[in-house]
């Protein structure tokens, strides 16, 4: 039977929820911009085509960035423990988002501009890359038994939260503003309202206690002095089949918060506040759900909800440019609907499927190579391959092609990962509860 849970869990969980959604605000915030802003901002002297691929470009950076983060994050969430690695991880995002939002335009320094936006951007990534992994490590490690994919579920919310936050501050300042004022300065504003977001962040995750199992990996003496390494015994093959396993819903996330927001303007007509909604409403639906396919998994097993929420997705990709491509409104809100319904299948419980793989004293340091290994394959180049590749055939069909067939491998992966490899979460929710200290 599940224990039941304490005001300790309850605060871990909001912990790791707030800073991930602060933290996907900022990263999500950037990706919208990239698609509607920053061609024209940092990059006039090229062609409106070739500034959205530099757009891009700037923003696949931070995705560069981010297996840097977090090796290096990782490394100290092992070494130092979990909390103070993140909260540093939220602090240097933070920070790189508000500057963003304070650099001049190309007009006013010319070459410094997107060179300072670059810079900034890089800084972005390696924060992130230390948050996702480790927030979803510091919740699974602080889960009541018989819990573990339900709680893990909170920081994977924090995409879908980030981006509806994004969003509708996004959308809302640019109600409120004229078109020229909005492009000329106007969409500073959400980044430099990322300023008390972060203060909220830091002040509840300050409040929480250091991991369970770190604790008692410190009070055993069993702390890696090279975590890494000893995270790379697990095996090249178990490696390669979480990580296939995990790119899938990298990819498609990213193709439907940022490549959707400039191929719907610029090839479909559609206004940039209609496909704004569209998504904010899809990612209502994404993050209230979220929660109730962890307790499936609970239920049912974690890699068999995983390969369900891929098979279903693989299924709506097919679908998903060909119903936009309509070019009717309804019809184009019910495919951004259904990217809300059928994400949050496979990414509740995509922490937990690589987190598992790994034990206590090196979970930090795994994790986390995986984790930004499937980002930077699967989700941070998605929107400039899919960019390239409508551009270059003026279509969607080579699009859609792609992110099918990531997902295919996702799921092939999946099914050979649940005949192939014990689950270590699973086994250790059934056999002992899980310490509060």
């Amino acid at each position: 039977m599940p224990s039941s849970s304490t005001p300790h869990h309850r605060k871990v969980a909001l912990a790791t929820l707030v800073g991930t959604t602060l933290e996907w605000y900022d990263f999500m915030l950037y990706g919208t911009a990239s698609a509607l802003i920053f061609g024209k901002q940092f990059f006039p002297t090229l062609s409106p085509a070739a500034g959205t691929l530099a757009a891009f470009s700037t923003f696949a950076v931070g995705f560069g960035a981010r297996p840097i983060g977090g090796l290096l994050f990782g490394h100290f969430g092992d070494r130092i423990g979990r909390k103070i690695t993140l909260v540093v991880s939220l602090f240097l995002m933070g920070v790189s988002t508000l500057l963003i939002g304070l650099v001049p335009s190309y007009g006013s320094i010319g070459f410094w501009a997107p060179t300072l936006l670059v810079t900034l951007r890089l800084l972005q990534g390696v924060g992130l890359g230390g948050e996702g992994a480790g927030a979803v490590v510091l919740s699974m490690e602080n889960a009541p038994r018989g819990r573990l994919n339900r709680y893990a579920s909170f920081p994977q919310m924090g995409t879908p939260a980030g981006l509806i936050l994004a969003n509708a501050i996004f959308l809302g300042t640019s109600a409120l503003l004229p078109d020229s004022a909005f492009l000329s300065w106007g969409w500073r504003i959400p980044f430099l309202f990322s300023a008390i977001l972060v203060i909220v962040g830091l002040w509840i995750r300050l409040g929480i206690a250091e991991s369970a199992d770190y604790a008692e990996i410190v009070q055993r003496g069993e702390v890696a002095s090279f975590p890494l390494r000893d995270a790379l015994r697990v095996g090249a093959a178990r490696l390669l089949l979480i990580l296939f396993a995990a790119i899938s819903t990298s990819a498609v996330v990213y193709i439907f918060m940022v490549f959707t927001l400039n191929y719907g303007t610029k090839a479909l007509g559609f206004s940039r506040d209609f496909l704004l909604l569209g998504v904010i409403v899809s990612a209502v639906v994404w993050c209230a759900t979220m929660p109730g396919w962890g307790s499936l998994a609970d239920r049912y097993g974690t890699r068999r909800i995983f390969l369900a929420g891929t098979a279903a997705l693989t299924v709506w990709c097919a679908v998903y440019f060909p119903l936009l491509n309509t070019g009717n409104r309804a019809v184009a809100f019910l495919a951004l609907l259904g990217m809300g319904v059928t994400l949050p299948i496979s990414h509740s419980v995509g922490g937990i499927i690589i987190a598992e793989l790994f034990p206590p004293s090196v979970r930090y340091s795994g994790t986390s190579l995986i984790v930004q290994a499937s980002v930077v394959l699967g989700g941070g180049l998605a929107p400039l391959i899919a960019t390239a590749l409508w551009t270059a055939g003026s279509t969607s069909a080579a699009v859609t092609c792609y992110i099918v067939a990531v997902c295919a491998l996702s799921a092939i992966s999946t099914a050979v990962l649940m005949r192939a490899l014990p689950n270590r979460a699973a086994q250790a929710q059934t056999s002992t509860p899980v310490s509060v200290r």
